[in-house]
């Protein structure tokens, strides 16, 4: 019975693709490095938290082509609530399709007859 993968199954092939693996280096600005991950230790992220997500926006903004600073003025706009639904949308956008990042919204009843009504 044959196992259905993506790993390429001739042995030179598989040392080819390991040798490459560590080679493509991204690089930005240490200030804008800085910028970023203080912005989110101030909004109380842990520092690899910070770190990870501050790589995220700023390979989304070097594609977007937009300024990092302005994003980061943008985003000081938003309460601790915002901000999270920003961040976890932004790192939705980079994962599987298979595995997302989400949170709940509780519904509001508002009315007198669902009160009898379990969710």
């Amino acid at each position: 019975m044959a196992i259905a993968n993506n790993l390429p199954t001739n042995p030179d092939d598989v040392k080819q693709f390991f040798d490459k693996f560590f080679e493509h280096e991204v690089t930005f600005p240490s200030n804008q490095i800085d910028a970023v991950v203080g912005f989110f230790l101030k909004n109380e992220f842990d520092l690899e938290s910070a770190r990870s997500t501050s790589i995220v926006l700023l390979n989304q903004a070097r594609l977007d082509n937009v300024n990092v600073f302005d994003l980061i003025d943008s985003l000081k706009k938003l309460n601790s609530i915002q901000l999270s639904q920003v961040v976890a949308q932004i790192l939705n956008s980079y994962r599987e399709k298979t595995s997302l990042l989400g949170y709940r919204v509780p519904p509001i009843a508002d009315n007198y007859d669902s009160r009898n009504i379990l969710v």
